[in-house]
């Protein structure tokens, strides 16, 4: 689905970490239909990197596929390097990738929080840090996008990891806004409600009183009679990608449909 801001990223270089489905996969489309001029899509499945792959060329952007694990360490080096090899620059970060699993005060194992963090706070400040690097070494006014969550506000029970991951993301956002402002690069963060994504999907089958009745319900219970799609947080990701979101920096949006603190 394009917008009337169509061709407004033309001549990007992007990198997308979970590019290849859900949210970073919407996202790497949406780029591709703006005029970005290269993607580097970063996930796990090289099946759907290379259908990522050959879908942002049929929208006329060339994209590279890096299989890696951001639970390791060298991820975000690889990630980086990539784009410098097939692109020379980079001028817009999304880090949409994230682990979901639940996990509480309960029930969560060291290793479970440890990777947890690796995947969710620590890979994104990693390749937030390669980025804004090298945004700095080029003299380029780039743009920094975090899909964080709701849940960072507190979380439900079963997911205190998640959340602490989430809220670490959040910090990192605002610091790096702050850090980057006399470079023009600018640093946001999406605090994303529920929203139907394949892992969502995959995950409430399993886990909802309803199984594969999930959506149904969920929807049904929502003010806007659904749960938040991919594609319109793809506009959004784009939009603070490109010139349109103007000075905004160190924003932190909340995507949801509630008021936080309303009675």
């Amino acid at each position: 689905m394009t917008t009337g801001l169509s061709g407004d990223l033309h001549g990007k270089v992007v990198v997308i970490t979970g590019g290849t489905q859900g949210i970073g996969g919407a996202a790497a489309l949406r780029c591709a239909e703006w005029g970005a001029a290269g993607l580097v899509l970063a996930a796990r499945d090289t099946a759907k990197g290379e259908a990522a792959v050959a879908a942002s060329a049929a929208l006329g952007c060339r994209a590279v596929f890096v299989p890696v694990d951001l639970a390791g360490a060298d991820a975000p080096g690889q990630i980086l390097a990539a784009c410098d090899t097939a692109f020379g620059r980079i001028d817009g970060l999304v880090n949409a990738a994230a682990l979901t699993d639940r996990g509480g005060f309960d029930d969560a194992t060291p290793e479970f929080f440890d990777r947890m963090m690796a995947v969710n706070a620590r890979a994104p400040f990693l390749l937030m840090q390669g980025a804004l690097q090298r945004m700095r070494r080029d003299s380029i006014a780039g743009s920094i996008v975090n899909v964080l969550s709701m849940n960072a506000h507190c979380g439900a029970p079963d997911l205190s990891a998640y959340s602490a991951s989430k809220g670490a993301l959040s910090t990192l956002t605002r610091n790096a806004a702050n850090a980057f402002l006399k470079d023009r690069i600018r640093v946001n963060g999406i605090n994303v409600g529920w929203a139907d994504t394949p892992n969502e999907r995959a995950l409430q089958s399993r886990i909802h009183p309803d199984g594969p009745r999930w959506l149904e319900t969920a929807s049904a219970a929502r003010p806007f009679g659904r749960l938040i799609n991919t594609d319109e947080l793809a506009d959004l990701i784009a939009f603070l990608l490109s010139r349109h979101s103007g000075m905004m920096t160190g924003t932190l949006l909340d995507y949801e449909q509630r008021v936080l603190g309303a009675a």
